[in-house]
């Protein structure tokens, strides 16, 4: 058996099959297994829970209806994160082209955080991570919460690793800027973007 042989991605190439054999219980299990890290990508992409249900679920029904595309040679996840990707991008293009509204909306989009929250270090993150770029985005979430390797997520992203390098590493210059921006990280601004 290979070094990287993973039992788990047998299962998932099982329940593929049982799917596309017309088992509800198998698409269910497949949505399942794989929720939390679609969902957790969709929120901290989209900042906001409502589209990240949103998207979770379509990127969920597109996948069930691309199922006989997917390479079972490959990995389940990053295939199926490509799509939540892709999805989240979509959302956010269109985001940026709508004219904002004003007034009546503003406290749904971004809610003030009390005080004691904007203490909060991950607040702050989230924060600021909502004003980097979709694409350096989610390289950074996916490196860093989903924990995938730079070739799953160039694979993800279809782009070459070297690029996924480089988004990984703008975002998290961006984020350190944002937070000396903000006054929430105090200590040597070009020590920490050596990081």
């Amino acid at each position: 058996m290979p070094a990287e042989y993973d039992p788990s991605a047998d299962e998932v190439r099982v329940l593929v099959r049982r799917c596309l054999a017309g088992e509800g219980v198998a698409a269910e299990e497949l949505v399942a297994r794989f929720h939390c890290q679609v969902f957790g990508l969709c929120y901290r992409m989209l900042g906001q829970r409502e589209d990240a249900e949103d998207v979770t679920q379509e990127a969920f029904l597109r996948a069930m209806r691309s199922l006989r595309n997917w390479d079972g040679r490959r990995d389940f996840a990053p295939w199926l994160l490509a799509i939540a990707g892709n999805r989240c991008r979509t959302l956010l293009a269109t985001r940026a082209r709508r004219p904002r509204r004003g007034g009546e909306f503003d406290h749904l989009a971004d809610p003030t955080p009390s005080p004691a929250a904007l203490r909060s270090l991950a607040e702050e993150v989230e924060l600021a991570l909502r004003n980097v770029r979709p694409e350096y985005r989610q390289a950074f979430v996916l490196f860093h919460e989903q924990e995938l390797s730079y070739g799953q997520i160039a694979q993800v992203m279809g782009c070459p690793v070297g690029t996924v390098k480089t988004w990984v590493h703008r975002a998290r210059r961006d984020l350190i800027d944002q937070l000396c921006a903000r006054g929430v990280v105090t200590e040597n601004k070009r020590a920490l973007r050596r990081i």
